[in-house]
């Protein structure tokens, strides 16, 4: 018989216009990894934030094995054994690693730092973490930030681990030692909590799936009783519109001989140590930049857009050399840039939906050009109606939309600007299946209609469905270009091991 170390029983939660839970039920029994589903809104992030203290629950039971519980704040959860690992990392950035791992956990008592560092070296060190205990956390890449945010939680005497999507940031080594210790946590009696939208990861990793959608229990199922095509149609509450329909609209641009480039680069370099690469993207094209992760993807959007400063190149809009040497040139030029990391770069968490769509329009405008109320209104309806964006009303503030929704917002904002490139970098990380399909099929349609689009995925499948030519980089060098018959993940995969910085 199965041990449930956890139960929740009738969790309702409740926000202005928004009912969040509704009567869900929970299970976690020890030494089980047990993922939690759902679309973007679907109730996941709301239902672990129940169980650790940050929101009180308006109706429903929690037990601890067979104990009721009653948890009012994180600081309970963590005494009670319940540790979490969220999506967006909550370190302090300005402190070092072995702080961030001990922060909190002193009880008043003065530091023995050297003990400290030697404690965080010994966990880094089993935990394979390329850190050290005294280096300052902003200066570790995201995955490794993300990494020592595991490394914290795992390291206290925990019985309930919460991942609430750990290996957004993660490449696939990373994954492989997350999923070795959580196999290990496992084999101790532990038990995860395991939020994903990675369907691949669920099956290899998981014993057991709990969907939920639209803040209701939809089912508890065993791994081996679930196919992945069967959790998809439960997740959206309908058959699943299969992906193929994409494939068959992307990779279809052709390029006219003499086609002048939207936008072309050459010998482009930046602050953040990418070698010079050159790049072109025609009207109506979707090309991306693929490689594992650190491979300077990011960093080379980053240089065609000005977010960061250029070392060297010329760039060019419709064959005119052009300045573009931060993001406002770029935008007067007609190029839009959704940023990677849409808490930190993306939306403004305090202003309303609407105010997040207007707010690119508005700089182009100026200040001394506002919008009136009318105009801002009409410009946020129509593009939460376009895009499906879930929301109680155009008043209500981003930060308490669902991540994927939040996403459909800054997209909005860009196309508000009409612009006649586009640059996606992660567009779907971290949101569900059904709003990555909307957002797929979204850039197809925009190509079609003769719009440029950049698009960029830690997801190659996904890659592969929206793009006609993938750049791909490896350490920073662009080392290849794949168009037609060779776009295929084997493909990839030996330029990324076998090219050299010429590409060849």
């Amino acid at each position: 018989m199965e041990k449930a170390v956890l139960k929740m029983r009738g969790i309702d939660k409740v926000f202005p216009g928004v009912r969040a839970l509704q009567g869900v039920d929970f299970t976690l029994c020890e030494g089980e990894i047990h993922a939690l589903m759902g679309e973007n809104g679907a109730g996941k992030s709301t239902l672990i934030k129940v169980l650790t203290g940050v929101y009180a629950k308006d109706a429903g039971e929690i037990f601890l094995g067979d104990k009721p519980v009653t948890i009012k704040s994180p600081q309970d959860a963590q005494n009670m054994g319940i540790s979490t690992v969220y999506q967006e990392i909550t370190l302090c950035p300005n402190l070092s690693v072995a702080e961030n791992m001990f922060i909190g956990r002193t009880n008043g008592v003065i530091q023995n730092w050297k003990k400290m560092n030697e404690d965080a070296g010994k966990i880094l060190n089993e935990l394979a973490i390329p850190a050290k205990p005294a280096q300052q956390l902003a200066s570790c890449s995201i995955a490794v930030q993300q990494m020592v945010a595991i490394a914290r939680a795992v390291d206290m005497d925990c019985k309930v681990l919460i991942l609430d999507e750990p290996t957004s940031s993660l490449d696939e080594q990373e994954v492989a030692k997350l999923f070795k210790l959580m196999r290990d946590l496992k084999a101790k009696g532990v038990g995860i909590i395991f939020v994903t939208h990675f369907l691949d990861q669920v099956y290899e990793v998981c014993d057991k799936i709990t969907v939920l959608r639209d803040g209701q229990l939809v089912g508890q199922y065993e791994i081996k009783d679930l196919p992945r095509v069967q959790l998809v149609s439960k997740m959206l509450g309908k058959e699943l519109d299969d992906m193929s329909d994409i494939k068959s609209e992307g990779g279809s641009y052709d390029r006219k001989e003499g086609e002048t480039p939207v936008f072309e680069s050459k010998n482009l370099s930046s602050t953040e140590a990418i070698y010079p690469f050159d790049f072109y993207i025609n009207k109506g094209e979707v090309n991306g930049f693929t490689g594992l992760l650190g491979s300077g993807r990011s960093e080379c959007v980053r240089a065609i857009f000005g977010a960061d400063r250029n070392l060297s190149g010329e760039k060019f809009r419709n064959g005119k050399s052009v300045k573009i040497s931060k993001p406002i040139d770029a935008m007067k030029k007609g190029i839009a840039y959704l940023p990677e990391d849409r808490k930190v770069d993306g939306i403004v968490g305090d202003l309303s939906v609407r105010e997040n769509i207007i707010l690119a329009y508005q700089v182009l405008k100026g200040a001394f050009h506002p919008f009136s109320k009318a105009e801002a209104y009409k410009f946020a309806d129509e593009y939460i109606k376009l895009l499906d964006i879930k929301t109680a009303s155009a008043d209500t503030p981003i930060k308490s939309l669902s991540g994927g929704n939040q996403q459909k917002v800054i997209l909005a904002r860009w196309l508000l600007t009409h612009p006649d490139y586009l640059i996606l970098d992660e567009p779907t990380r971290g949101i569900d299946v059904g709003t990555k399909v909307d957002i797929q099929k979204l850039v197809l349609k925009l190509a079609s209609e003769g719009m440029a689009v950049t698009f960029i995925s830690s997801e190659t499948d996904e890659m592969l469905r929206t793009c006609s030519r993938l750049i791909v980089m490896r350490d920073r060098h662009v080392v290849g270009e794949l168009t037609g018959d060779d776009l295929n993940q084997n493909k990839i995969m030996s330029t990324i091991a076998g090219g050299d910085s010429n590409g060849k």
